[in-house]
């Protein structure tokens, strides 16, 4: 796996999401804010405790998952 230095995943935030920084901001919501035509300027200042760095790297990390691949294992 790639560092995710602010990408965490604790089964007690958020249920396991990846998140930013420990944080209750999903990667997901922040992808979906992008994904909506928000601008980073404009994100960072909806969740003015988030970096412009975070955003990068939630971006970084969800294109990461998107490319991943599942290799299935012949059964035993």
């Amino acid at each position: 796996m790639r560092e995710f230095d602010r990408t965490t995943r604790r089964a007690d935030v958020m249920g396991g999401m990846a998140c930013i920084r420990g944080m209750r901001v999903t990667v997901g919501v922040m992808v979906g804010q992008i994904s909506a035509g928000h601008t980073m300027e404009g994100v960072l200042a909806d969740y003015p405790y988030l970096e412009r760095e975070d955003i990068l790297q939630a971006l970084r990390y969800a294109a990461w998952r998107a490319e991943e691949r599942e290799v299935l294992l012949a059964d035993a």
